[in-house]
Order: structure tokens, then sequence, then C-alpha cells
């Protein structure tokens, strides 16, 4: 079955996997066969959500190997065919990368640069998290996983180690439970809000945007003085997101902002 990708993709931020995913939707529709996609990002997620409410007959649901990832699989399947997902049959597992960071400070994506060198692509891992100074754990596909399980790098000069690991031994992510937070600000730029929201200085979170950290509606922003509007989430790596729930103009002039933190 021909879906009308040109129709589709109109007006889509990520054409090229958006397309690719459009491929994968029809040869779902013409085999009958359920398709996993690779681990996408949370605006790609978004978008093809979107663009399946025009696809009659496609059924999908996400899964990122845990509760709020974000990163996640998508199972595409036929509405008439449905499968029913428990966390023995979604083709997620988990990997554990030790080495001894005590006096080598390291991000996320030192890790993935890793990953990536030895041949597993970035598609192929999902949410990747560091533990303390022991090294990270990420979730990736069971392809993966084989490639990557008892392999040995280094980052720098550590070396490290990959181990497979049971997802009930993961070490999570801090699970934020919402907070609503009311704050005045001069403006309604995003340095100002985004330091409200976040808890962290004004300075400290303009570091965070020129280092590529924050995003605005799924889209990293290099620009510190965007004005935000209701409705606006802005995402901040390893510290969560906030929404523009409410603004308001003072009889001073100044915002009376509302947030949710989660």
């Amino acid at each position: 079955m021909k879906l009308s990708r040109k129709k589709l993709l109109k007006g889509c931020i990520y054409p090229k996997k958006i397309e690719q995913l459009l491929i994968e939707t029809e040869h779902v529709l013409k085999t009958w066969t359920p398709i996993w996609t690779s681990f996408l990002s949370a605006p790609v997620q978004e978008e093809i959500k979107n663009v399946f409410k025009e696809i009659a007959d496609i059924s999908y649901s996400s899964n990122g190997g845990y509760p709020n990832a974000e990163r996640k699989r998508i199972l595409l399947q036929r509405q008439q065919n449905e499968t029913f997902l428990n966390d023995e049959n979604v083709p997620i597992k988990a990997i554990k990368i030790e080495g001894n960071f005590l006096f080598d400070r390291t991000e996320p994506e030192d890790f993935r640069q890793s990953i990536a060198e030895t041949g597993v692509k970035a598609e192929e891992i999902g949410d990747l998290w560091i533990t303390g100074d022991r090294g990270a754990q990420a979730m990736c596909t069971p392809e993966a996983l084989k490639l990557l399980q008892n392999n040995q790098g280094f980052i720098r000069d550590v070396e490290i180690k990959y181990k497979s690991i049971d997802l009930t031994d993961l070490r999570i992510p801090f699970q934020r439970n919402p907070k609503k937070i009311t704050s005045v600000e001069a403006s309604k730029r995003l340095d100002a809000i985004a330091s409200a929201g976040f808890g962290i200085s004004r300075a400290k979170i303009i570091s965070q945007i020129r280092e590529g950290r924050v995003r605005l509606n799924w889209h990293t922003i290099n620009n510190a003085s965007r004005a935000l509007t209701i409705g606006d989430r802005v995402d901040l790596e390893g510290k969560g997101s906030i929404e523009v729930l409410n603004l308001e103009i003072t009889k001073k002039d100044r915002w009376r902002v509302e947030l949710i933190r989660k």
C-alpha cells in the first residue's frame, strides 16, 4: 500500500526521518507484519504521531525501556492485528559502561561517542545517563547489545568496559513529581524564565543554552533572549522540563509567570 508521502511530509521539520518511518508504515500495511522502529528522539516522536493521525488502519505504541523515557521505539502494526505488549516482547535491552571517572568529569555525549566508535549506530541507543563517577547506563536494541557486550574501549585516558545489565537492575534517573512554580520576572526571556523554573542562576542557564543543552518545544535553541509564550516547553539536559502555564503583566509592568516543572 502506497501512502501519499508528499502530502504527509508537507511542513515536517524532520522530513528524512519521517519519510523512512512512512516507508516502514507502508510495509506494515502491505504485509500485516508489525515493525519496531529504531530509537526516536522526542521531537521526531511528536511529529510522527501527528502524521499518524492522517493514516487509517495503523496502530502505534511507544516504549523506551522505563517509565518517562525520552528516546523511544515505536511499534507499528495494523489496528486489526494488534499485539499486546509486555516486558518480554519489547525489544529493548540495557548496557552499562564501567570506568573510573573520579578525576575525569564526563557528559552523556562522551559515552555516546564511545559507543559510536564501536560501530553501533546512534539510533540503536535509547536514553543514556551518568551513574556518578563509575560510568553510565543506557537503553539499547538487542542487536546493539550483542555488539557492545564484553567490549572494551577508552574515553580519553580512562578504560571502559561494556556489560549487559538486567532492566530491573538499572539505576533509573530520578523521576521528578510535577511541581507548580510562580515567579515574577522583568521579561519573558528564555533565560529569565528558565532560571526561575530550574532554580539555577541566569548566568548558568545562559551557559547551558550556549552548550546546546536547552531545548524549546523539543528543538535545541541558542537564543537566550527568545520570548516565551503560554504553552512553551523548555527542557534542560539532566534537569527535566518546565512548561509555561500562564503569563500575566503586573501593575509594575513585570511578568507573573506560572510554570509546571516535571
